[in-house]
């Protein structure tokens, strides 16, 4: 696992042995950011099960202004810690121990708003659902914000949502489904 552009270009990233976290493939990253295209220098970006950290940093590497880590493992923090450190970017990230619904909350409460947020929960929890409507109820969207969500292809993603101001699409790599929806300007 490496960092695929930007300034920390080819740096390899610290990952666990086995399945137990399951990073983002560099085939599915470099295809997600081709998609999302310049990130814009001022960028806030929210990595939700983070793992490894590996996604919130290629944000970072390509110019982000700070990333939010959030992940319910003390053990994958340490990853990410690590991660963020060989890559210089200690100062750009903040790290923070939390479940999904607990660290939505907290946001909600500080109105913090994000420009990108990348979800990839484990394939077996089945929430993908429920992370995209918990983060547009409680806007943590920046007007022209994306949210990228990472499942198994046969999870179902944003059913049930009643938005008139956001964009939806998707696409399908292998077993991999990755969901974008993007809040339009008013």
């Amino acid at each position: 696992m490496r960092i695929i552009s930007g300034i920390s270009k080819g740096k390899r990233l610290y990952a666990p042995e086995g399945m137990s976290v399951r990073p983002t493939s560099d085939k599915i990253k470099e295809s997600v950011f081709n998609i999302i295209g310049y990130i814009e220098e001022d960028s806030i970006v929210l990595d939700l099960f983070a793992g490894t950290g590996s996604v919130g940093i290629e944000f970072l590497a390509r110019g982000a202004k700070e990333c939010y880590f959030v992940d319910a493992s003390y053990k994958s923090l340490n990853y990410v810690k690590k991660n963020v450190e060989i890559c210089n970017f200690k100062d750009k990230a903040k790290i923070m121990q939390n479940d999904y619904e607990k660290a939505i909350e907290s946001f909600c409460i500080l109105n913090q708003k994000f420009d990108y947020i990348f979800a990839d929960p484990p394939y077996d929890l089945l929430c993908c659902n429920n992370i995209a409507q918990k983060i547009l109820q409680n806007k943590l969207l920046k007007k022209n914000g994306l949210l990228i969500i990472e499942s198994d292809k046969s999870e179902e993603i944003f059913t049930n949502l009643d938005y008139e101001d956001v964009k939806y699409k998707e696409k399908i790599y292998g077993r991999t489904r990755i969901s974008m929806i993007k809040l339009l300007e008013d």
